[in-house]
């Protein structure tokens, strides 16, 4: 078979995702890696979620993907960060079997009705009258599909260095995609180069765990996926009514004065501070290279260093914070200055990896191309870092892919656009009012991408109502509606909120006097009452949780409980923040239309003509935020378009 709705090239994070959601929306997909036994393979950390990133696993797994319940099912240490904050930024994180989470991934995908999976190096995609019609192999086979879904990776020109040594590779051990790259500079697209590195991986055996400072996982963990207590097969170790991972610690040490002074001498055998130049590609500034942290921050002899294990079968561990392209065995020396890694041994060394990157100014907010209709890009193909940014691109590159369009598809009419005929044809565009993986590709399509994107809790304006636990209730919505979420599961979180609105409303309603509540307050340390208030009133001091008041309250489920905490607690917060969505929606219910000449209009400074030439924005709110559009530039933008026939 050659003809498909759907081919996705690449295997990692949002390949995974964007193959899922098009199988599963009924088209028949194809699924195109360079190595069949290396899909969803985290190549970096074995860890998932984490600030910012967390909530992108949760809105993932809300619209049906399938993130978080593969690492629901192979995390070995579940931990919530940032809990001594409010829940605006809550962000679990957990140590992910890096084996196993990989097997599950790649057994989810093998069953998938619609789905095959083929080995094969892409080598040009087939394009005609500026619409994608299919791909074409190294080896000359050609594949032809209705939607093409680019999620390259580190993959297109990828070059690795250790040292001043650098060989092509998409990733240790494996070949880099130089004609795609090609294709791609043929076909228009802009490409740029980033660079991101790795940390050496050591032997756990050969570790002094005594100098060590244990970082134990919570006893009672928190989980991803929705899905997650649902099922009852979820691991043999699972106690009944409750989720029951492995709890393996991680640990953490430091660098020292010896560690710093062993990197300064040897920068002139570092592919990034060489008087050669030998990496010229950008690297992620949040996450820099442990030599890159003792150049710009020489004051500081000491780093911290995450000891991280790769999963419960290996003793394998991934140095987190030591990412380095130093020479081996200067990696080897630095290591051995550091306590608990004085007699280590490197199983693999760190490395560095320079690749081609498309400007993400050159997508639609749907993923899809500018240059070329039915093309999408997905992933650190489009500048980003990080699994988790990668699946939620590759969730909604995947759902836009499947929604009907107006070009004809040859042939007969697909499952999928049969399934689909009662729903609306509007993309799919997530607002940054609704959901991270808003702010994540509008910061991408909009704004100028000068190092790989990473995304942080503070990138979000809105988020005390967008948080990871209110994830489902946001979006489930939609996955119910494109059908890759189970309408009962659907069903379920509807009737949790209207348990949860009718017990807040009982809770405003339900007054108490002094002689009901005052020994309460008082055996927790907070000021009694004069006269009646209601049980919200009280739930909204800091001091009090809950369960405290639940002799008057009643008792509730703990998600329940959880959802009127925080709403009690952060209530005219949240009161302001939905006023302020409801201001901004009228700027981003303002279209745009897509051949919009800004050439014509009076009074527009020239780089906003250029900037909005080239980013072609779809509404008023994208256009005010992109850089070097001024607001009198949005004034004159805002009277062209009323006077626009």
């Amino acid at each position: 078979m050659t003809n498909f709705d759907c081919i996705v090239v690449g295997g990692g994070h949002a390949g995974c995702e964007a193959a899922l959601v098009a199988s599963r929306m009924g088209l028949n997909t194809l699924f195109l890696t360079l190595n069949l036994d290396t899909i969803g393979q985290m190549s970096c950390n074995p860890s998932m979620g984490g600030l910012g990133k967390s909530q992108l696993i949760f809105e993932v797994d809300a619209l049906g993907g399938e993130i978080g319940y593969a690492t629901d099912q192979t995390g070995i240490g579940f931990r919530m960060l940032n809990t001594k904050k409010g829940p605006a930024v809550w962000s679990l994180r957990t140590q992910v079997d890096r084996k196993k989470y990989r097997e599950f991934m790649q057994n989810i995908l093998r069953n998938q009705k619609n789905l095959i999976l083929k080995q094969a190096e892409v080598a040009e995609i087939i394009v005609k009258n500026n619409k994608a019609k299919g791909i074409c192999t190294r080896t000359g086979m050609e594949y032809f599909g209705s939607a093409i879904i680019l999620t390259t990776g580190t993959f297109l020109n990828g070059l690795i260095h250790i040292g001043l040594k650098h060989y092509p590779s998409g990733r240790m051990g494996e070949l880099p995609s130089k004609d795609l790259s090609d294709s791609l500079k043929k076909l228009g697209f802009k490409l740029g180069r980033l660079k991101t590195g790795t940390s050496p991986r050591v032997d756990k055996n050969t570790i002094d765990f005594s100098k060590l400072i244990p970082q134990e996982p919570d006893k009672e963990p928190a989980h991803f996926s929705y899905r997650t207590h649902q099922k009852s097969e979820i691991r043999s170790q699972r106690l009944a009514g409750g989720f029951n991972p492995p709890k393996v610690p991680c640990y953490i040490t430091h660098t020292n004065r010896k560690t710093q002074e062993i990197i300064l001498k040897n920068l002139d055998r570092s592919p990034l501070f060489s008087p050669k130049g030998i990496i010229k590609g950008i690297g992620p500034r949040y996450c820099p290279s442990i030599e890159d942290k003792y150049v710009k921050f020489k004051e500081k002899s000491s780093h911290q260093v995450f000891i991280e294990p790769d999963g419960l079968d290996t003793n394998e561990c991934y140095l987190n914070g030591l990412a380095t392209s130093l020479p081996e065995d200067v990696q080897i020396s630095l290591l051995h200055t550091i306590p608990g890694l004085e007699k280590v041994e490197i199983i693999r060394p760190g490395y560095g990896i320079e690749y081609d990157f498309a400007y993400p100014n050159q997508v639609y907010p749907t993923l899809e191309t500018k240059l070329v209709k039915n093309l999408y890009f997905a992933g650190q193909l489009l500048g980003t870092s990080g699994y988790e940014e990668a699946a939620a691109q590759g969730m909604v590159a995947g759902i836009n892919a499947c929604l009907p369009r107006s070009d004809k598809r040859s042939g007969t009419e697909t499952a999928r656009q049969a399934s689909l005929k009662v729903k609306k044809k509007s993309p799919f565009i997530l607002s940054r009012q609704e959901a991270y993986i808003g702010v994540l590709i509008d910061d991408l399509v909009t704004k100028p991408i000068r190092e790989p994107y990473r995304m942080f809790t503070s990138r979000v304006e809105h988020r005390l109502i967008l948080r990871q636990d209110n994830a489902c209730e946001r979006l489930m919505k939609y996955g119910a509606k494109f059908g890759i979420v189970n309408k009962k599961d659907y069903n379920k979180v509807n009737e949790m909120m209207a348990n949860v609105n009718l017990k807040l409303k009982e809770l405003k309603t339900r007054r108490v006097t002094p002689n009901e509540i005052n020994s309460i307050l008082k055996a927790h340390h907070s000021a009694p009452i004069t006269y009646p208030v209601s049980l919200f009133q009280i739930l909204k001091r800091p001091e009090i949780n809950y369960s405290m008041i639940e002799p008057l309250a009643g008792s509730l489920n703990p998600e329940i409980e959880n959802k009127i905490e925080i709403q009690a607690k952060y209530d005219g917060y949240i009161k302001r923040e939905y006023q302020l969505v409801k201001r901004m929606k009228k700027l981003e219910d303002y279209k745009i239309p897509d051949a919009f000449n800004y050439s014509t209009i009076k009074g527009l400074s020239r780089e906003a003509r250029e900037k909005l030439s080239q980013t072609r924005p779809l509404t008023l709110g994208q256009a005010n935020r992109i850089p070097g559009v001024r607001s009198s530039d949005l004034t004159c933008l805002i009277v062209a378009l009323k006077n626009h026939v």
